[in-house]
């Protein structure tokens, strides 16, 4: 029969174990295992010799429970907190399901149909009687339009306002204005920006190119000013030394050194806005494929249009994603 030793001021007795058996333990809570002859030390622990001095500090490393096991899992506050921001998640899910209206038709019904429409949309995927193949292929285009020019644009004028947003290489008054202003440009969305310039210009394709250009500013002004300070601060100081003006400054430290991040970017932000074009397309009024994907789904409701033209999207989304990746490869390594 074993008999569990007893507790002293409501703690297990230290073990008194070989030195070479208690190196897991401490290596677990951050310790390094002294080799022979050496003291250990740790961060809230004393420095203390030998092996008797290796089992106190086990001792007050290893957490044990009441029954004096030692603990396998031990709650923080971190772990806590990530619980019970799941459970609330989890709750806030279950109430929005009970609490939606669904009118008349019952959930599971509708969720049985939703997902039958899916599957014929996804399978059948043709062309009828309300467009043609060519009717598709310029819209895609159209939206193509949008977003090589609204990158391009975006790009340049986000090259120069990064420089003066970029704390190494503008004042600090400036820099700090640049970045609150172009912060809240990015805080307000691209379908948002489109809106405004809706009501401001009137439909067509010239408010979404101003809502596309906005949001796209703010997103490269941050990537590229970031990026800018980067930048070997002694590069710049020994250019600034020997005499080199602003843009001398920039264009022998900055550009050479960043101008694959700057393709990365742009690459990043072509996508980005070929996506918004088709979104916007519609809302806008500035044509696209958009246009027409908003009028197989929401004016003909012919599922098997909208298939087609969703393949066809995605077909174009992954080509641009092949042909930045290939261009990385060759040109920004190289």
């Amino acid at each position: 029969m074993n008999v569990r030793p007893p507790l002293a001021n409501g703690r297990p007795p230290v073990p008194q174990l070989p030195l070479g058996t208690v190196t897991y333990g401490i290596v677990r809570q951050g310790l390094a295992a002294p080799g022979p002859g050496q003291g250990l030390a740790a961060p809230g622990l004393a420095a203390v010799g030998g092996a008797r001095g290796l089992d106190e500090a086990v001792g007050r490393v290893v957490l044990h429970n009441r029954h004096g096991l030692i603990r396998i899992r031990t709650l923080s506050r971190p772990n806590v907190m990530l619980g019970a921001v799941v459970v609330v998640l989890a709750l806030l899910t279950a109430y929005t399901m009970l609490a939606l209206d669904y009118g008349k038709t019952p959930f599971l019904a509708a969720l049985s149909a939703m997902l039958r429409d899916f599957l014929v949309m996804m399978t059948q995927p043709y062309i009828d009687k309300h467009f043609g193949l060519g009717d598709v292929t310029g819209g895609l285009f159209v939206s193509l339009g949008l977003a090589v020019l609204t990158t391009f644009v975006g790009a340049a004028l986000a090259f120069v306002l990064g420089l003066l947003a970029a704390a190494n290489l503008s004042n600090r008054l400036v820099s700090n204005g640049i970045k609150a202003v172009m912060s809240f440009f990015r805080a307000v969305p691209t379908i948002l920006w489109v809106l405004i310039f809706t009501v401001a210009i009137g439909l067509g394709p010239e408010a979404a190119v101003c809502g596309l250009l906005f949001h796209s500013v703010a997103f490269l002004v941050k990537a590229y000013s970031e990026s800018f300070e980067e930048v070997d601060p002694g590069v710049i100081e020994a250019l600034r030394a020997s005499g080199a003006s602003w843009w001398q400054t920039v264009f022998q430290a900055v550009v050479p050194e960043k101008t694959s991040e700057m393709l990365s970017w742009g690459f990043i932000r072509f996508e980005i806005n070929f996506v918004n074009a088709v979104a916007v397309g519609a809302v806008a009024g500035a044509g696209g494929i958009g246009l027409q994907l908003f009028l197989a789904g929401s004016f003909y409701h012919n599922i098997h249009e909208v298939g087609f033209i969703v393949y066809l999207c995605l077909a174009v989304a992954a080509a641009l994603e092949l042909v930045a990746t290939r261009l990385r490869r060759r040109y920004i390594r190289s």
